[in-house]
């Protein structure tokens, strides 16, 4: 029979830190824990397999499971010596959700089950405080309420807010006992009301309930935007958690808290936190209460008043601190953890890898490397290549005027400016619409994130740096002020007000405001910004990331600012030139539409002379940044369509550069008209009815060339070749283009020509184009675009719902699409070094700056990869780590 249940507490761990893909992060991590004799209350935790079978069965259990769960229940009895359900002295217990991958805040949590009518009472009794009982109670109504029975939880908080205005009460720490007993009656009516059913009193069925409230939330909306933002496959699942509950809400001597071992916003080796006395840890990580500081020093540099854990509960906090430095020696690595104080006894509850931003990561692993904690080959691969992506960009200008509106908590670094959203959907569809939004709420929730991840930046009014907000904000790469107290938000009215010195300042929706997630500061307005200084940690990891490296990096490039900017993040050349970007330019475009539309060679000549000057400045630009490095040149290949006037304008100013009339010029435009243009007169195929048009473009490379002390090794490539023909008769017009400018001016350079692989039949003819050209250069957006007959412009309004459904397991033009795009260029590389045995062999598509193509390119054997300048780092990491992986390290 399948194992499903593991327990771990009281001197038994059925599981490990390696069993994560079994019992989820948190399950394997509470076993380890409880391993290696840390204080962790007993539980057991139900596999991730189990998840499937319950889809599988339609959201029911097998009958095995129900006894396995009997007996996990049984050993937390024996550990606690609680019984469940025990009307004398009731054994209460936790139900978390727990991947293998972290996903904060994502999944669904009961805290407090096997309260009833009677096991409050015996709770009470045998805790000594009636205060404590009743408001355990009441949290487990309301949690229960909200994630098992899917009421509103509105309601509930509303009921709550009216309890406490009626008393003139501010916190819910100032209810009695008496208050908690009313506000409970008040909630199990309010659940009959909205389910048209009492509250449930077996424990059975409320823990059968909360198990499969768990499960589900596998399935929920925020869960499956996050795996998809995230790339973590749904068919993983999750455990399920149930441990015997430890209570921070029992009096000045119980507390919660969430820590970091090290700081996770800037990576500095010092520990980072939160707690709450008297107080359940959803406080702590919803947002409910603001948070005190873990240590002296924190409290002290935010010039907070109330007493840190370190000073209002030293004894505990020394044992917390020697946990910390315990589990990051154990795991070689900065973790989250969650603990509870009952009556000054300490209870851990999990740990984990620690989210954090790119600063952070970069420092840590750095930091670790530099302590002998981790090699430096791990260092490497602890830092996401894309979530460099976040230090790649302009923060604020210090010296730039602020008006501020208020201070919060910095709670994920960076700097957004964006007009203000007070709800998630309004977020998404303003961003769809172009607009950079900030979103604002008085605390965010699951239900956030779609919104979270439109936004440039987030503000709450309330929690902490540990709250739902901060911890997705600095996972996302978002810049977030948290818990800025003095703002009031009205969602509904959508305002938000804050006191100033000269009364109320209010910002309505669509008002510009910027925040910076380093200082806590909300401005109003936009707040102008510098660019990121890339040296200390970046360059030392880069460095160490190019020591392991096989494959080059070179940029996608077209302009000497482009060239520049890719040059300083190291950059080892230009794959991609796309020289029509280049004609698109104002003061040439009339002189690109004249050649196109001229009826005959001498026609075209005419306009390509005025071409020639421009092109052999644009080469002359780049090649001096480029001085001594591969450059890739493209010659034109998009379709003529794009260039073509459509105004009436347009039409006039090319009639009167051309000398014809503009009749002449519609019929023409007319006559070139192509229903697929995509698959029409474009690339090479233009150079082949056209040749002048790449005899020029080869001129202009040559001539600037020849004229600089250092020449760059040019690369002409020809578009869209299927075969091996096309691919001689233009290299035939290049190499005499070559030996004219080379006789004319008496000096040479080394150049090559090659081709672009977009094309299938070019693909699977690559031996026999391998024999002409001297390189291939995948361009995988045009190949994924032939290979799966999809248009990329037009693919967005279905390709969701094909990754959702499990027939790509990415955007194919996102992400290579191995299986099939990925053995088309497989076969060209092979077909192409049995030919040749030296050709040289890169990608400079999108898929460039993608780590699991880059992956899958280091795998191949291809030479280099390139990718747009703002992605070169991030490539320059990626290709390390797929070196790493190659070799098994």
């Amino acid at each position: 029979m399948t194992q499903y249940v593991y327990r771990f507490g009281g001197g038994v761990s059925d599981g490990g830190k390696g069993d994560k893909n079994l019992l989820g992060g948190k399950g394997a991590n509470l076993a380890e824990m409880a391993s290696i004799g840390l204080p962790v209350p007993p539980g057991f935790t139900i596999g991730t397999p189990m998840c499937a079978v319950y889809y599988d069965e339609g959201a029911q259990f097998p009958e095995s499971l129900k006894a396995e769960v009997a007996d996990g229940l049984a050993h937390i009895e024996a550990v606690t010596g609680k019984k469940f359900g025990d009307a004398s002295d009731p054994l209460l217990v936790s139900v978390r959700s727990g991947a293998r991958a972290s996903m904060p805040g994502m999944m669904d949590t009961v805290l407090n089950l096997g309260l009833n009518d009677a096991t409050v009472v015996g709770l009470a009794t045998a805790s000594g405080d009636e205060r404590f009982a009743w408001d355990s109670y009441r949290r487990f109504i309301q949690m229960y309420s909200d994630v098992v029975l899917e009421l509103d939880h509105d309601a509930f908080e509303d009921a709550l807010e009216i309890a406490k205005e009626n008393k003139g009460y501010y916190l819910d720490t100032d209810m009695t006992a008496a208050d908690w007993q009313a506000l409970v009656a008040e909630y199990k009516a309010l659940v009959e009301q909205q389910w048209s059913k009492p509250f449930p009193q077996d424990v059975h069925d409320q823990l059968w309930g909360a198990i499969g409230a768990v499960f589900g939330s596998w399935q929920s909306e925020r869960a499956k935007v996050y795996r998809r933002l995230n790339d973590i496959p749904a068919a993983w699942g999750t455990a399920v958690n149930v441990q015997a509950m430890v209570f921070g809400n029992m009096g000045d001597t119980s507390a919660t808290g969430v820590a970091f071992t090290r700081d996770p916003a800037k990576g500095d080796n010092a520990y980072y936190g939160e707690f709450l006395i008297n107080a359940q840890g959803e406080d702590v990580v919803a947002g409910i209460r603001t948070p005190q500081y873990l240590t002296l020093a924190a409290r002290q540099a935010a010039n907070a008043k109330p007493l840190s854990m370190e000073e209002a509960m030293p004894e505990v906090y020394g044992e917390l601190a020697g946990v910390f430095d315990i589990l990051e020696r154990h795991y070689r690595d900065m973790q989250d953890i969650e603990f509870t104080v009952e009556r000054g006894k300490l209870w851990m509850l999990q740990t984990r890898s620690g989210k954090r931003t790119a600063k952070a990561a970069l420092k840590i692993a750095v930091d670790m490397a530099e302590e002998g904690l981790i090699t430096r080959e791990e260092a490497i691969a602890r830092v996401d290549p894309a979530a460099l992506d976040q230090l790649l960009h302009p923060t604020l200008d210090p010296a730039a005027t602020r008006d501020v509106l208020t201070r919060g908590l910095p709670a994920s670094p960076g700097a957004a400016s964006g007009k203000v959203v007070f709800d998630a959907d309004t977020a998404e569809k303003r961003a769809a619409a172009g607009d950079a939004v900030i979103l604002v709420r008085t605390e965010t929730s699951p239900e956030d994130i779609h919104g979270m991840h439109a936004a440039r930046g987030i503000l709450t009014a309330r929690g902490g740096m540990t709250s739902h907000a901060a911890v997705v904000a600095r996972g996302m790469g978002r810049p977030c002020v948290s818990g800025a107290g003095t703002l009031s938000i009205d969602a509904k009215a959508k305002v938000m007000r804050c006191p100033s010195a000269n009364g109320t300042r209010e910002v309505n929706e669509g008002d510009v405001i910027t925040i910076d997630g380093a200082s806590g500061e909300v401005m109003i307005g936009e707040v102008p910004t510098v660019q990121p200084e890339l040296a200390g940690d970046f360059g030392t990891l880069m460095e160490w990331a190019d020591g392991v490296r096989r494959l080059k990096v070179r940029a996608n490039a077209e302009t000497p600012l482009d060239a520049k900017t890719a040059r300083e993040f190291g950059a080892e050349g230009i794959g991609l030139c796309r020289t029509e970007h280049m004609f698109f330019d104002a003061a040439r475009i009339t002189a690109v539409r004249q050649m196109i539309l001229a009826e005959d060679e001498k026609g075209r000549r005419a306009a390509l002379d005025k071409l020639l000057p421009e092109q052999r400045s644009d080469f002359v630009e780049i090649f001096e940044v480029m001085a001594g490095l591969p450059v890739t040149i493209r010659l034109l290949d998009p379709p003529l369509h794009e260039f073509l006037p459509h105004e009436e304008e347009e039409f006039a100013e090319v009639a009167a550069a051309a000398g014809v009339e503009v009749d002449y010029l519609k019929r023409r435009a007319a006559e070139l008209h192509e229903f697929n243009p995509m698959l029409g007169h474009r690339g090479c195929r233009l150079g082949v009815t056209y040749p002048e048009i790449y005899e020029m473009q080869a001129r202009a490379i040559f001539e600037a060339a020849v004229s600089l002390d250092v020449a760059p090794v040019p690369e002409i490539m020809i578009p869209l070749v299927a075969t091996r023909r096309e691919l001689e008769l233009m290299k035939a017009v290049v190499d005499k283009a070559a030996e004219a400018v080379f006789a004319e001016t008496g000096k040479r350079v080394e150049y090559l020509v090659g081709t672009m692989i977009e094309l299938p039949r070019a693909a699977l003819r690559a031996g026999e184009i391998a024999e002409v050209g001297e390189f291939f250069s995948f361009g995988t957006n045009d190949l994924t675009q032939t290979a799966l007959g999809v248009s990329r412009d037009d693919a967005a309004r279905f390709l969701q719902v094909y990754v959702e459904k499990g027939i790509y397991a990415k955007d194919p033009f996102v992400s290579i699409d191995v299986e099939g795009v990925g053995e088309l260029i497989e076969i060209a590389a092979q077909r192409g070094r049995a030919t040749r045995a030296d050709i040289k062999l890169g990608i400079c598509g999108e898929h460039g700056g993608d780590p699991a193509s880059i992956a899958f390119c280091e795998k191949v054997g291809l030479d280099y990869v390139s990718a747009s300048p703002y992605r070169v780092p991030i490539a320059r990491l990626a290709a390390a780590q797929a070196a790493l992986g190659q070799r098994g390290t």
